[in-house]
């Protein structure tokens, strides 16, 4: 007897995670170093700071993972700090005498922990995030929107042209944020799911968040 044909967009894959946080890595190589004192889109933050949060992200993620037991109430708790008043709260940091390169390279080595993580941990293995207890899936889904809004915030500031492939945002979108429209376009649909932005039919929203928790997990309405 043959299979019926799946539908959706798929699961989100380690692979997934790890074009995400090139296609960044490549979007900001290019730019001068003194465009990183710029502020980020409609954020509080510049641009390098907003780079040292995206790392941040990536680590935590990463590390929720790690336990052979991870915590369910609450993230492993590593210490954060604010760098200055309005800043972005972090337990990663990267050396600010250190060039735009540098950067990047710690961007790329927080990607490859997650990515990492994702490939090796245990699908049934679950970690506390405050959107939801999720699972390996779920943190790269989140890896991935961490990076791909996030640049968008920093091509906005920087000046550039950032679009990101359809179907990362399509298999994002599916994981984590299920009352999105499926009949627009996904990336500016990511874009307002995120509160960044508005879509036919769709005010821009003012506050938002994703649900972790894996499919099969959650409470139907």
């Amino acid at each position: 007897m043959s299979r019926p044909a799946e539908t959706g967009p798929g699961p989100v894959t380690a692979d997934d995670l790890d074009l995400a946080v090139q296609l960044t890595v490549a979007a900001l190589r290019e730019t001068p170093p003194e465009a990183w004192e710029r502020t980020a889109g409609s954020l509080e933050w510049d641009c390098w700071e907003t780079v040292e949060h995206l790392i941040d992200d990536l680590f935590s993620y990463a590390v929720r993972l790690g336990p052979r037991t991870p915590p369910l109430d609450g993230r492993v708790p590593f210490a954060r700090e604010r760098r200055r008043p309005g800043g972005p709260a972090n337990s990663v940091h990267v050396d600010r005498t250190a060039d735009p390169a540098g950067l990047l390279q710690a961007l790329e080595a927080s990607g490859a922990l997650l990515v990492a993580m994702v490939r090796t941990t245990p699908p049934q293995t679950r970690a506390y995030h405050v959107y939801g207890v999720s699972d390996p899936e779920g943190f790269a889904a989140m890896g991935i929107v961490e990076s791909l809004v996030h640049t968008h915030d920093l091509a906005e500031g920087l000046g550039l042209t950032w679009d990101p492939p359809a179907d990362l945002c399509s298999r994002a979108l599916a994981r984590l944020f299920p009352d999105a429209p499926q009949t627009t376009d996904p990336w500016p649909t990511l874009l307002w799911a995120t509160g960044r932005a508005e879509l036919p039919g769709h005010p821009r929203r003012t506050t938002w968040r994703w649900n972790g928790i894996p499919h099969s997990e959650r409470t139907a309405p």
